[in-house]
């Protein structure tokens, strides 16, 4: 794979480059995947329901009404495993 850089690019990875002590390949290979790690997940806006929702949900927090996860987990009870038929 050949990559074409303006100068002033070449410049700031050679830069990076020693101050890390890594390779050209090894920066590339960083800045690759972390661009395509962010490129999957598209940032969206929350729309103004949204945001109201969240207001509402951080202010009943601040008053102390929600639940834990233990205690919605004891409320809706823990669904029991069947038994295998392997031993029958």
């Amino acid at each position: 794979m050949t990559v074409s850089l303006p100068p002033e690019m070449i410049k700031a990875v050679e830069k990076v480059r020693k101050s890390e002590h890594r390779t050209r390949s090894e920066l590339v290979r960083e800045a690759l995947r972390t661009y395509l790690a962010t490129r999957r997940f598209r940032e969206v806006a929350a729309s103004p329901a949204e945001l109201r929702a969240i207001r509402r949900g951080r202010a009943e927090i601040r008053r102390g009404q929600y639940v834990t996860l233990d205690q919605l987990l004891h409320e809706v009870g823990t669904p029991r495993r069947q038994k295998s038929k392997k031993g029958a």
